[in-house]
């Protein structure tokens, strides 16, 4: 069994991996499992191993959740496995937990894929453009101990043997799976879906499962509208944790229902994934996977589901929400139990989504619509979950008809994403809050660069409030015209004197962009010539030659070039 009554005695020990090992080679099969990848995490410096006791139900997701709310750079975020892991019962589990582990940084996703974060974007659409069925095997990993029966009812047994944590302490009213693909079929064209749902535990053998039933929501909650429809009672479903990652990023993507996750997992990785029948259940799931929970979801019943934290960061609270009885519980010999940081972004959730998401955007708006001068786009991350503040960078030529086609197109490709839609230039970093309500002090004008949609859903977000739909805001804080240079100085003079900075032994600067000051397009050579002179010291050279220049019969303030024309 994966559960002990007692307690062992462990010496407290938090050890973190050395920073760089050499990375383990990909397997034959042509992608790696959950394990394979914590070695190659573990090779990168990117996983933290946690010996020392952990309690699941109190402390496990708070600890790793600091990494995120604690000041950190994505870059130092990692995956969290806990060798110790204890509950609120004061039982110890033999099975490891780790969290993090698919997307705690962008350097761990680009991991989990096998590929630079460059290719990210070329990986989803290969995997969409040309998918590869997957090759059904007799035997896996995924089913090396088998629990059926007697094995799923009474305590220490069935769901209660595993160590589900509590992912938001103080509000949950139960232990999560939350890094899941949950598998189901639809019953009249025999396409399976998988799809990322949270699934709480009820009792040894049963759970509830929240499959979102908004507009652009769960697959499997329009397979399960079909089972009724059709009359039946129940809807098989399997609940697969710890997928192989190239299969684990399918989950949260949303793809059309005549999509296969499994087939596109297989297209990204350009091999077939190996799937298995499962035990008791006509589903196929990832033969590699770490654990797999098969049973039927009732098709008539509903059951109180919730509290709990969501990804958009608020608590959900009580739902009727699917009931799922449990059939069959099948794992590896020595399996790690996989879970994942989500609730209030930036999170593991939130990260798995932006780095699919954005390539995502891009190609919609540059191959399908044919958009030009699309640059760049960026899903704002922290605290909104992506979804609603979308950034589409433009190159500066870009014309106005272009840059609010873009904005129409953002607004539009999913129907939960992009409350509002901002476009900017490539010199606003869309990640920094003071340069984007700059560009829209400076470069939008209320009156003519603002447009509201309307009848949008309401998407993802808490239910509290009676608004049933929403609407986009879209922004076009482009520049429209030439501007004088930014009043910071130059390039060089700043390099330099950053130098001398680091020479007097000051505190570490961080640059905070923008650092220097460059041209927008309203200056002239004279200009430059005029400012050279002033760096030189030859302040009183540029006052003889303005003193030619005295005119008569103006007020002060009246331009030059209104007077002179443009400086020669």
């Amino acid at each position: 069994m994966a559960v002990k009554a007692k307690r062992r005695s462990v010496t407290k020990v938090k050890r973190t991996v050395p920073a760089r090992k050499a990375s383990p080679a990909v397997p034959a099969r042509g992608y790696r499992d959950l394990q394979e990848h914590l070695a190659a995490l573990d090779a990168a410096g990117l996983l933290q191993v946690i010996d020392a006791p952990v309690n699941k139900d109190t402390e496990l997701h708070p600890l790793v959740r600091w990494q995120f709310r604690g000041g950190l750079k994505e870059s130092e975020r990692k995956a969290f496995l806990f060798t110790n892991v204890t509950d609120s019962r004061g039982r110890r589990f033999d099975m490891p937990v780790v969290v993090g582990a698919l997307a705690a940084n962008q350097d761990i996703y680009a991991i989990g894929m096998n590929a630079p974060l460059k290719d990210i974007g070329a990986r989803w659409e290969r995997g969409m453009a040309k998918p590869i069925p997957p090759r059904v095997v007799k035997t896996a990993p995924c089913q090396e101990v088998v629990w059926t029966g007697k094995d799923l009812i009474g305590d220490n047994k069935g769901l209660d043997a595993l160590p589900v944590p509590v992912s938001t302490p103080g509000f949950d009213a139960a232990p999560y799976f939350t890094a899941t693909n949950v598998v189901t079929k639809d019953p009249e064209t025999g396409v399976q879906n998988m799809g990322t749902y949270r699934a709480g535990l009820k009792a040894t053998n049963r759970l509830a499962v929240r499959m979102a039933s908004r507009e652009g929501g769960a697959g499997g909650y329009l397979h399960w509208l079909k089972y009724q429809k059709q009359g039946a009672k129940t809807m098989p479903c399997a609940i697969v944790v710890g997928a192989p990652p190239v299969v684990a990023y399918l989950g949260p993507q949303k793809l059309g229902a005549h999509r296969d996750e499994a087939e596109v997992a297989g297209g990204i990785a350009g091999v077939p994934i190996n799937m298995v029948k499962c035990k008791t259940l006509d589903l196929l799931v990832p033969a590699e996977a770490e654990m797999v929970i098969e049973g039927q979801v009732d098709a008539t019943y509903l059951e109180p589901e919730a509290p709990f934290g969501e990804s958009h960061g608020h608590v959900a609270l009580e739902d009727f929400n699917m009931i799922f009885d449990v059939t069959a519980i099948t794992m590896k010999k020595k399996p790690v139990l996989a879970s994942i940081i989500s609730q209030v972004t930036p999170s593991e959730s939130s990260v798995i989504k932006r780095v699919a998401y954005e390539p995502m955007f891009l190609a919609h708006l540059r191959d399908q619509l044919g958009i030009r001068g699309v640059k760049r786009v960026s899903l704002h991350e922290p605290l909104t979950n992506i979804r609603k503040v979308i950034f589409l960078v433009m190159d500066r030529s870009t014309s106005r008809t272009e840059v609010w086609r873009a904005l129409y197109g953002a607004a539009v490709l999913r129907a939960d994403c992009g409350k509002y839609v901002i476009a900017v230039n490539d010199d606003i970093e869309p990640d920094d809050g003071d340069a984007v309500f700059w560009a829209l002090a400076y470069r939008a004008n209320v009156l003519t660069d603002v447009e509201v949609l309307h009848h949008r859903p309401r998407g993802h977000g808490p239910k509290s409030g009676n608004v049933n739909e929403d609407g986009s805001l879209l922004i076009d804080a482009t520049l429209k015209g030439d501007m004088p240079p930014l009043a910071l100085p130059k390039k060089e003079y700043m390099e330099g004197a950053r130098d001398l900075w680091n020479k007097l032994g000051l505190p570490p600067l961080k640059e905070q962009s923008p650092w220097h000051g460059y041209d927008m397009g309203d200056w002239f050579e004279a200009w430059d010539r005029a400012a050279e002179r002033a760096v030189r010291g030859d302040y009183a050279e540029n006052g003889r030659r303005t003193a030619q220049r005295r005119a008569s019969g103006i007020i002060p303030e009246t331009p030059c070039r209104e007077v002179e024309g443009d400086p020669k």
